[in-house]
């Protein structure tokens, strides 16, 4: 069985574990299935958006497939998020990802 399926069949067992959905996600995007994990991410920002680590990589994810406005606009949110919880860390890597973003659209 590999880390998919595994992860797969955890998530059976706790199927609102965002953590699992997550892990899944990035787990379809290190074998390239990048619209499925696109739909992974998508479903948790909208069904779990307090969980704040979905944002920087689904906003990646959009840079990666040319979708610039939707990351900056992921971003954005995750950072509304961040603020809110107090979570500095994540709060300063999604700045840092925006303003890059924003200054390679100005150039």
């Amino acid at each position: 069985m590999n880390r998919l399926e595994q992860l797969e069949a955890f998530l059976k067992e706790q199927p609102t574990d965002d953590f699992l959905r997550y892990a899944i996600a990035q787990e379809h995007y290190k074998i390239g299935n990048l619209d499925t994990c696109q739909s992974i991410f998508e479903a948790l920002v909208k069904e779990s958006p307090e969980y704040s680590a979905t944002y920087y990589h689904l906003g990646k994810l959009y840079e990666k497939k040319g979708q610039s406005e939707e990351a900056i606009s992921t971003y954005k949110k995750g950072i509304e998020i961040t603020i809110k919880n107090k979570e500095n860390h994540a709060l300063s890597e999604l700045k840092s990802v925006l303003l890059e973003l924003e200054l390679d659209d100005l150039i």
